[in-house]
């Protein structure tokens, strides 16, 4: 990235001063090309993972299995940014918690590069920890280069962030999809661990350019505190190893006994953080409020993550066996598919930033619950489409590969217009006493619409028959409606937040 750095174009004291990257702080070239590569691996893995899982050289498991396995580590991945986001604030700070974040990773996709299904559970775990542990901090060392809220750079600077996270995610399955479809499996999750690797190692020479912030621990455990979360830690996880010693040994151990508990725990945390929240006797009335209304937004994030994440599960599955993945007459790998999101992405969201913008301007933007329907209704319009290529395929022909690029792009323009738009609500309504912690509460919703994408799997409920997915499609917009029609006393609720 060399070449796209200027000379002498910020303010004396930003973190590296003497250059710029697109005239913004030097540091953010450290974080733009640290998050690109450990989505290159992250996206990689992704788009492999429920292909290995169904293929007859690979675990060879059903598509039910397959997709809670998918679904319930999506789950893990976003649960554990809470706890990852704590980790940074009480023990490392968010530049060692990024560093320690990038090494597990690292080591969780070498342990799904090893040819052995005995390990490759671990190496999901991994994989999900580290992420979890990353994803939280990442974005927040981001804010960190720049001198204040006002900065008029800040925007552009999470926007240039955001390019280099879909970057990754477009190459990703172009290169590991290809190595470990076409060549080997675990040479495709070893590619992934060098994409990691390489990410690690320029955000370590790159760290002199990183704030001073970012190296400091915000609300230090005290002596005493740490000593209760180590005795608390053992005690829960030497109450797991006795738990399932018991079931292995007593030979009722099935893969149910790891999911279930996950896929639960993805549904009750959600609902008990934010009934804490809300609970809270120390939030005023207009904080209250705001709560309730967020509860609207979080809810429909959920309902819509559900079905947009089955585009790398339901979809990628149903486009291994029963799709003609061809273009032109030439063949391309099913895990290609995973490419099209990001680079719709990339095209779109600067016409829906500038539309947006110009739309306010004339005091005709739509407003935060109106978005939110809009994302909704379209991708339950998403699925009713994905409904002619199932209808196809149960006639016994294999459905053209333009119908799941156009499912896609449906499901693109809904996150467009509701997956940013979110992000900026969680910060504009968060109650002050927990500013810090909610855009960990937002990546919750994701934790919930997965995991009930894992219990309906884990439940044998095949997602790739048109009932279901008709059924699915029609609770997305029937939620799309009831968000519309209550948009006002949404508002009302919101206060002050527009």
């Amino acid at each position: 990235m060399a070449s796209s750095l200027t000379k002498d174009s910020v303010t004396p004291g930003t973190p590296g001063s003497e250059k710029t990257f697109f005239g913004h702080p030097r540091g953010l070239a450290t974080l733009f090309m640290t998050e690109m590569w450990e989505r290159f691996s992250y996206y990689g893995m992704k788009a492999l993972l429920p292909l290995y899982l169904v293929a007859p050289g690979g675990l060879h498991l059903s598509a039910a299995t397959a997709t809670a396995i998918y679904s319930v580590y999506l789950s893990l991945v976003y649960l554990l940014a809470l706890p990852g986001g704590w980790f940074a604030d009480r023990v490392l700070g968010p530049r060692n918690t990024v560093a320690v974040a990038g090494v597990i990773i690292m080591l969780g996709h070498l342990t799904l590069a090893l040819p052995s299904s005995g390990t490759f559970y671990g190496g999901l775990g991994l994989v999900a920890i580290g992420s979890g542990l990353l994803k939280a901090n990442i974005s927040t060392m981001v804010g960190h280069l720049y001198d204040s809220p006002d900065d008029a750079r800040r925007d552009g600077g999470f926007t240039l962030f955001y390019i280099g996270i879909n970057l990754g995610a477009f190459a990703a399955p172009l290169i590991i999809g290809t190595v470990g479809e076409n060549v080997n499996w675990h040479l495709g999750f070893a590619l992934a661990a060098l994409g990691m690797a390489l990410g690690l190692v320029q955000y370590l020479l790159g760290g002199r350019h990183l704030s001073a912030r970012s190296h400091e621990v915000p609300t230090p455990l005290s002596a005493e505190e740490k000593a209760a979360t180590l005795r608390k830690s053992a005690l829960w996880a030497a109450v797991a190893v006795v738990f399932y010693a018991i079931v292995g040994f007593s030979g009722h151990y099935t893969l149910n006994w790891l999911l279930i508990p996950i896929t639960l725990a993805g549904l009750i945390i959600p609902i008990m953080v934010i009934g804490r929240i809300k609970r809270d006797k120390d939030l005023d009335r207009a904080e209250q409020s705001k709560m309730s209304a967020y509860i609207w937004f979080f809810v429909a994030a959920a309902v819509f993550w559900m079905i947009y994440d089955q585009g790398g599960s339901t979809m990628s599955i149903f486009a291994d066996s029963s799709a003609e993945n061809t273009v032109f007459g030439w063949e391309f790998p099913v895990s290609w598919y995973q490419s099209v999101n990001p680079v719709m992405i990339m095209a779109l969201a600067p016409v829906f930033a500038w539309a947006w913008l110009a739309l306010n301007k004339r005091g005709k933007e739509p407003s935060t619950a109106t978005k939110f329907a809009s994302g909704l209704i379209l991708i339950g319009a998403s699925f009713f489409l994905f409904l002619a290529p199932l209808t196809i395929a149960e006639g016994g022909h294999k459905a053209a590969a333009m119908w799941l690029v156009a499912i896609y792009f449906v499901q693109t323009v809904g996150e467009l217009t509701l997956s940013p738009v979110g992000l900026s609500v969680t910060t504009k309504m968060a109650p002050a006493k927990y500013a810090s912690q909610m855009m960990g509460v937002w990546f919750l919703a994701v934790t919930a619409g997965d995991a009930t994408t894992g219990l309906l799997s884990i439940a044998e409920v095949d997602l790739n028959k048109t009932g279901i997915v008709a059924l699915e499609a029609t609770l997305a917009v029937i939620a799309g409606v009831a968000v519309w029609m209550y948009r006002k006393k949404v508002k009302q609720l919101m206060g002050d937040v527009h």
